[in-house]
């Protein structure tokens, strides 16, 4: 009842945020297609539809519901689905964030044309965290990529390590979501 997904986009839009990911699954996120849609008329920052994706007409939707990008999981997907979806979202004018969490899961993101690839610091099993994991496979992400680090950010220290390792782009949600003020806990993370 208390989430404004418009007043959240906004205050990130004003804190220096190069983007908006929003949840939309509703089962184990307590995501909505609304709140995207709330997001993408709030401002005009670049919005990831942040999804469990396992069917072609999600990527559909989510270009119907105003994404610029989706989120496609390497350990949820074949390498059929992934280069199928992959495709399909970029003939729909959408760039494609993969995440990984390993080696053969990079090796399977690599092999599509995304040029984004997460690193998801969060082990989807054990659920612990570790930067440790971004720094691990950034050796082996091609340079016509962005690399993304995901979970595990919580201070400048963490921003500070991860830029000078070569680390491009950060998606931090938990850390921002917790502050009173998401967009002042960006630029004070970040420095904007």
């Amino acid at each position: 009842p208390d989430f404004r997904p418009a007043e959240i986009a906004r205050s990130y839009a004003a804190g220096g945020a190069a983007c908006l990911s929003v949840l939309t699954d509703v089962d184990f996120f307590q995501g909505s297609n609304a709140y995207l849609r709330e997001a993408r008329e709030a401002c005009a920052l670049p919005v990831l539809r942040k999804d469990f994706i396992v069917d072609a007409w999600q990527v559909y939707e989510a270009r119907m519901l105003g994404a610029d990008c989706i989120l496609l999981i390497a350990a949820a997907l074949s390498e059929d689905q992934m280069a199928e979806y992959t495709h399909l979202a970029m003939d729909l004018g959408m760039d494609v964030l993969v995440e990984v969490h390993d080696l053969d899961e990079l090796e399977v993101a690599i092999q599509t044309p995304a040029a984004l690839i997460g690193v998801n610091n969060r082990n989807l099993r054990t659920f612990e965290v570790s930067l440790e994991t971004t720094l691990a496979l950034k050796q082996a992400v091609p340079p016509d990529r962005l690399l993304v680090t995901e979970s595990g950010i919580h201070g400048a220290d963490d921003v500070a390590r991860m830029r000078a390792a070569g680390v491009h782009a950060f998606l931090v949600g938990e850390a921002f979501m917790r502050a009173k003020e998401p967009g002042a806990e960006l630029a004070r993370l970040f420095g904007s």
